[in-house]
């Protein structure tokens, strides 16, 4: 097998310059490098991307941190990043932490990251002040889903997007409206369940609607919790006539809960969720969107433009949403 030090032999250079030349870094004669590329092909050597992280001082690797990988939400955006990333010469180091509060303390309680990455993406959560300067460590951050201090940010208004789920509702003449949302002690610590359901609260304040709390129950984020949650209101002695979930797999839970009962979506109960997920046309869900593919590109975007200037600002990006009106709503019967 031939190595880096036969090449420097055989181009009459040492090893240092070999690599150098190979990986087009700097202190290189153009002379000098042809002749090593040159010897290089001819002897069929190839470079050791270890080598060039070292010689180079960057691993060309970026680290993404999220609670779980096999949700809609955060497989789209590590999609959407991955696209900009790989073609730029980054590969992904994925760190999936789950919701126990044990596992995660053991994440960042040591360099979880520090010299293995450039960057880090970050996707729903709310970090402390210990993961704030653990992940700080290893590189600039790029944070979905919340706004850090020192760290660029892409989110969407929550609070925002659930009156505006719920506006739609209300124009179409519902009062009695069911919320189906997260967990009240949230396992992630992110803002996205909170700010939506305090967005379901405000909105019917705003319309002068009382806060009833057997309308609210709990969906976990998923289908099966959505549809659990949905079965629990109807067996309240008065249904909701409309249901306003914190995101599309509720929602759809919700719809196949209603069905499942013998009533119809929207004629008995009307159906809005937050996303507009791929599934959203399939089931006729009205939703309000959120470009999450765009929130992955800006992400990643504002990473590689830290690492080539990291003297930058930090932005902090909230991107729009737009409610998308399909069958599953309509005004009360």
């Amino acid at each position: 097998m031939t190595t880096i030090r036969d090449v420097a032999e055989a181009a009459g250079v040492s090893i240092a310059t070999v690599s150098r030349a190979l990986h087009g870094l700097p202190r290189v004669s153009e002379v000098t490098r042809r002749r090593v590329l040159a010897v290089a092909t001819e002897l069929r050597y190839v470079a050791s991307p270890s080598a060039a992280s070292l010689a180079s001082g960057q691993t060309m690797a970026i680290g993404v941190v999220a609670p779980f990988v096999n949700r809609w939400f955060f497989a789209a955006v590590v999609h959407s990043a991955e696209e900009l990333l790989r073609p730029a010469g980054y590969d992904l180091l994925l760190y999936s932490l789950g919701t126990d509060a044990v596992e995660r303390r053991r994440a960042f309680s040591g360099n979880l990251l520090r010299k293995r990455v450039d960057g880090v993406l970050v996707l729903g959560l709310n970090p402390s002040a210990e993961e704030i300067a653990a992940l700080s460590a290893a590189g600039p951050v790029a944070i979905v889903g919340v706004a850090v201090s020192g760290w660029s940010s892409v989110r969407i208004d929550d609070e925002g997007a659930a009156r505006r789920a719920m506006r739609h509702l209300i124009d179409l003449g519902h009062r009695r409206i069911g919320y189906i949302g997260g967990e009240p002690a949230d396992p992630l610590h992110s803002e996205a369940p909170a700010d939506r359901h305090r967005g379901y609260r405000r909105a019917l304040a705003e319309a002068g609607i009382d806060i009833n709390p057997s309308l609210e129950a709990v969906g976990y984020f998923s289908v099966r919790g959505g549809r659990a949650a949905m079965e629990q209101m109807l067996d309240l002695p008065a249904r909701p006539t409309a249901v306003f979930a914190a995101c599309d797999e509720m929602a759809m839970g919700a719809i196949h809960a209603v069905r499942r009962a013998g009533a119809r979506v929207p004629e008995d109960v009307s159906v809005i969720g937050i996303d507009d997920q791929e599934m959203a046309e399939l089931f006729d869900l009205t939703t309000v969107a959120q470009p999450v593919d765009a929130q992955g590109t800006l992400a990643a975007g504002m990473i590689l433009a830290a690492i080539g200037n990291p003297g930058r600002a930090r932005p902090a990006v909230t991107v729009p949403t737009a409610l998308i009106v399909r069958g599953s709503t309509r005004a009360p019967s």
